[in-house]
């Protein structure tokens, strides 16, 4: 599909296979919302972005429509970004703790971030078909990226994204999709593993179901597991 990550993007950002999503993500685009009313949004498919060299690849549900479909970056100028770049910051992932838009200095080390939709949808909720469409996108990403060692799942869809197309890509054998939980690892081979995450959602954060030191617990849990694979070479 793509030979580098740059013009996978590319083709990314041009996408239209999804009419009710292109209406949406441009219709957002030029109403606004009263706070961000001065502002150019993106309103287009949203890339990957991060560290190439990464043993950490995170992978979200979508771009949320005053967030990523604003600035054009994952997890930027929302609340869930909030929570996502704290603990990254935290855990030493990026330079900072918040994400502002792609002007904001933000560098980050030994993460990569992408989602399994490319285009903000509507209550935040793509259908079976609009994910089923992004899936060659999410494929080609974990073919390019070389290194990386951990998945993240942020929410049950992010999850079992990382699953499936491990699996499609031939990086496990396992027979059966694991079951999605807060917290939960799985090997999916001797190099490799997966772990889950409530997405760091405003529902969830506003609720107490997904608290900070869980949230932080998810990415010790992954440094734990790069550093008992390199003591282990």
């Amino acid at each position: 599909m793509s030979s580098t990550l740059n013009s996978l993007n590319k083709q990314i950002i041009s996408c239209k296979k999804c009419p009710r999503l292109v209406k949406w993500r441009e219709e957002i685009a030029i109403t606004k919302v009263l706070r961000f009313s001065k502002e150019n949004y993106w309103g287009k498919p949203v890339p990957g972005f991060g560290d190439i060299n990464a043993e950490i690849l995170l992978v979200g549900l979508a771009p949320a429509a005053h967030g990523a479909n604003r600035t054009g970056r994952m997890f930027t100028g929302d609340k869930s970004g909030d929570w996502l770049y704290r603990a990254l910051h935290k855990a030493g992932f990026s330079n900072n703790a918040v994400s502002i838009d792609c002007e904001d200095g933000l560098t980050w080390n030994n993460v990569y971030i992408t989602a399994t939709c490319r285009c903000a949808p509507p209550q935040n909720k793509p259908s079976k078909d609009e994910i089923q469409n992004c899936r060659p996108f999410i494929l080609e990403e974990l073919r390019l990226l070389k290194k990386y060692r951990v998945i993240i799942g942020l929410g049950k869809i992010g999850f079992e994204a990382g699953f499936d197309c491990a699996k499609e890509n031939g990086l496990t054998e396992l027979k059966h999709r694991p079951k999605f939980s807060h917290g939960v690892i799985e090997y999916l081979n001797p190099h490799l593993i997966l772990i889950g995450s409530y997405h760091p959602s405003q529902q969830n954060t506003f609720t107490g179901k997904l608290t900070e030191p869980m949230f932080d617990s998810v990415f010790k849990s992954a440094k734990a597991h790069l550093k008992q694979k390199a003591a282990s070479f």
